[in-house]
């Protein structure tokens, strides 16, 4: 989707890109998992890739705290193509 964030005119230098990035990444998983849970039927292998894919996020989010600015532009670059791969899906 051409709508979605890249992060890049956000204030706040590249670290806070980077953790509004990872922000964004977690909050679509707990949306798709709180979907899960209000289904009649949760598919419990799906709910299972998405946990998955939230803490896998969080472990990310925490790594922000002691990343230097090249890990911060890396992490702030694969969560913005995360989250337009995960929105158009």
């Amino acid at each position: 989707m051409s709508d979605s964030p890249d992060f890049s005119g956000l204030e706040g230098g590249v670290e806070a890109q980077a953790a509004d990035a990872v922000r964004a990444v977690v909050s679509w998983y707990n949306d798709q998992l709180l979907a899960q849970q209000r289904s009649p039927v949760p598919d419990e292998e799906r709910v299972e890739e998405l946990r998955a894919g939230r803490q896998a996020a969080l472990a990310d989010q925490q790594q922000l705290a002691t990343a230097d600015l090249e890990e911060a532009a890396r992490i702030k670059e694969v969560y913005a193509a995360r989250l337009k791969d995960l929105d158009a899906s």
